[in-house]
């Protein structure tokens, strides 16, 4: 199996930051153009890769390895499995879509496609990577785009957004690669690679650091970045204020470095250690479901609005973590890609609300679906998916992770902590359906008359998001059958 692939889905956003950046003289057509086909070709890559990729074998495929750094047993390792190439999938789908959502950005056109280039550039390098430093350098590249595309292209407090996402992040980042340092000298022989210590090659030496410690070290990175209350205020005020497609960037493939991460590293290398914590990290799961649900309804802001709701769904991804079923791994394998997609559509028409009405104050909207129908069908869609409608991608994440969470019989109580979080899901209704008939339905507003409905190239992107949603919701065995793939060896650590 050719294992340039994912060097090459890694490298083109890379090459197109390139040109973009320091090609002179490039007019804003051509650096569009420019940023949509190095993205068109790493996604066409991804998807060959996704449909190349052998489930009667499963594993590590694609895989890549070349000395980097001998004197610490560092290799430039890059491999896939059921679990991490969906959503390597989902990050090179976005990468494209977010360049076409862009196409009407006019200040400083070269800086912000090379930077929304770099993003994507980085959280594919997250998802590839099988050794623990070169995950480590590639989740942190990925904060100096996301600090530039908010303080500069976004609206509102950008500038303490901005900084307040790079705070929380360097404060995650911190605990991380201590907890990877910690790893790496725990284990005998000193190894990287993901691959090595979660197979026990090397044999964590308890009396240099409890694994404990180990565990919680990482698991407060990526808490962090899924997020996980009470360390989730950076998510609304991120959101709020970013543009329109570093929004869909930030929910649809971001934050979920955060789920991946725990499923990759803290449950497959230390699974002892995570059954021990289990009980307190469903807790968390319920209070992130619970909390995020509750908040959201008392907000006003079409963004923050949303921004909120992406705590409460996360919730689902950390319930399906910690169950530690191998069903509810797979469908918090599933919520991550069905979370992008529903969240990510949700942002952009959210984006082209604000674009043309020139308004995010819901007690201003109103009435607006006779000015824009086809907006609002499409964003009446990405908010009944985010609510769990039958034949969308949203239920078939939810039902599974529930599903797979209350039957697990690896946690104590595991019930009861999946029947709260269920709850969760009739708040989402009650603040979809609100959200929704405050800025389409009603009286129509006169001052909203002239609001224009979707172009062309809006109504591409949109459809196509809606496309996927409605086929993971329909078929969902396109995407569990390969997460499941990658899931089952984690589970069986742990008996799952």
């Amino acid at each position: 199996m050719d294992s340039g692939w994912l060097l090459a889905i890694i490298l083109l956003p890379v090459a197109g930051t390139i040109l973009i950046a320091f090609i002179p003289g490039l007019s804003e057509r051509l650096i569009r153009y420019i940023a949509a086909l190095f993205t068109l070709v790493s996604l066409i890559l991804a998807v060959i890769v996704f449909a190349g990729f052998d489930q009667s074998i499963g594993g590590i495929q694609y895989e890549l390895k070349a000395s980097w750094i001998q004197a610490i047993n560092a290799n430039f390792h890059l491999g896939v499995d059921g679990l991490s190439l969906p959503l390597v999938l989902l990050t090179a789908f976005l990468g494209f879509i977010v360049v076409l959502i862009s196409w009407k950005i006019h200040e400083r056109v070269r800086e912000y496609f090379a930077w929304l280039l770099l993003l994507e550039a980085s959280i594919l390098g997250v998802f590839c990577s099988l050794d623990l430093l070169l995950f480590f350098i590639f989740w942190e590249i990925e904060v100096i785009p996301m600090y530039f595309l908010i303080s500069i292209w976004g609206t509102g407090r950008r500038e303490y957004s901005s900084i307040k996402y790079v705070l929380y992040t360097l404060f995650g980042s911190a605990f991380m690669l201590a907890g990877i340092l910690s790893l790496y000298f725990t284990t005998e022989p000193h190894s990287l690679s993901m691959v090595d210590i979660a197979n026990r090659s090397g044999v964590i030496v308890q009396s240099i650091m409890p694994a404990a410690v180990i565990f919680w070290l990482l698991i407060i990175g990526f808490a962090v970045k899924l997020p996980v209350f009470p360390l989730h205020t950076w998510l609304p005020d991120a959101h709020t204020d970013a543009p329109t497609a570093g929004s869909v960037m930030l929910a649809g493939a971001l934050i979920k470095m955060g789920g991946y991460g725990m499923i990759r590293i803290c449950v497959s290398i230390l699974p002892n250690v995570a059954q021990d914590f289990a009980p307190l990290l469903l807790a968390l799961a319920v209070i992130s479901v619970l909390y995020g649900a509750a908040v959201t309804l008392r907000q006003t802001d079409l963004k923050r609005m949303i921004a909120y709701s992406s705590v409460s769904h996360m919730g689902f991804v950390l319930l399906g973590v910690f169950a530690l079923g191998e069903v509810s791994l797979t469908g918090a394998g599933l919520q991550m890609v069905s979370h992008g997609l529903l969240t990510g559509l949700l942002f952009a028409m959210a984006g082209l609300t604000m674009h043309n009405v020139e308004e995010r104050d819901l007690r201003k909207l109103g009435g607006l679906a006779r000015q824009m129908p086809v907006i609002a069908i499409v964003f009446s869609i990405a908010g009944l998916g985010s609510l769990g409608l039958p034949l969308t991608s949203g239920f078939a994440a939810e039902f599974i992770t529930f599903t797979g969470a209350f039957s697990s019989t690896i946690v104590e109580g595991v019930e009861a902590y999946t029947l709260l979080a269920a709850v969760g899901v009739v708040l989402a209704a009650g603040y979809i359906l609100w959200m929704l008939q405050r800025t389409f339905y009603g009286p129509v507003l006169e001052q909203y008359n002239g609001v224009k409905d979707a172009d062309k190239l809006e109504k591409v992107y949109m459809f196509a998001f809606v496309v996927l949603i409605l086929l993971v919701g329909i078929c969902p065995f396109i995407l569990t059958d390969v997460i499941q793939l990658g899931v089952s060896p984690i589970a069986s650590l742990i008996g799952g």
